[in-house]
């Protein structure tokens, strides 16, 4: 038996809600706030319209693409935000985890040690591997490869081996360049 969450859910797939108008309003809000931010065409209380015009266009041009090329991004936008909130909920509880162990001030202990460029860096190669790692294992970067193009010429089962290769290796990378870790001497 079906309860009426289910059914609501089911009708809204059914008429496109998730394989495109969540997606569409998604980009529209990203590209607006992002052309607010720039003030690419002046002041954004100004511009309101051109700004909001330029995103829904833009976002309508990008979520056309998916259905003129019959990519179905539905089930690989939802696997990607369920793993992106999965690896996002797994750093929270790391944290949390680790403020056990760290000075009674992790907020500023983290924020002292990312304003050394040492720590921006680490912070940027981790969260480009959890990024890009989502990004493979979701099937979302099939959308930005050409149609038939397959990940190195290998089968579907070769991926994941792929990607725990690279984690593996940057993770070591991530080691050697952070050389003694947060304890090390300092010169």
């Amino acid at each position: 038996m079906t309860t009426p969450v289910e059914m609501t859910i089911q009708k809204l797939r059914d008429l496109g809600f998730f394989q495109f108008i969540l997606p569409y309003m998604l980009t529209a809000a990203i590209i607006y706030g992002a052309l607010r931010k720039s003030k690419l065409f002046g002041e954004p209380d100004r511009n309101i319209t051109v700004n909001g015009v330029i995103a829904l266009v833009i976002a309508f041009m990008v979520w056309a693409y998916p259905i003129i090329a019959g990519v179905d991004v539905e089930a690989k936008l939802a696997t990607f935000f369920a793993q992106g909130m999965a690896a996002t909920l797994v750093i929270m509880l790391g944290l949390i985890i680790s403020g056990l162990f760290l000075p009674p001030d992790l907020p500023k202990f983290i924020g002292d040690k990312i304003k050394s460029g040492k720590g921006l860096s680490v912070l940027l190669v981790v969260g480009g591997l959890i990024g890009f790692t989502v990004l493979i294992t979701s099937g979302l970067v099939n959308i930005f490869l050409p149609q038939g193009f397959n990940l190195g010429g290998t089968g579907e089962d070769w991926t994941g081996v792929i990607v725990l290769a690279g984690l593996m290796v940057g993770s070591v990378a991530l080691i050697a360049f952070m050389g003694g870790g947060f304890g090390g001497k300092k010169e």
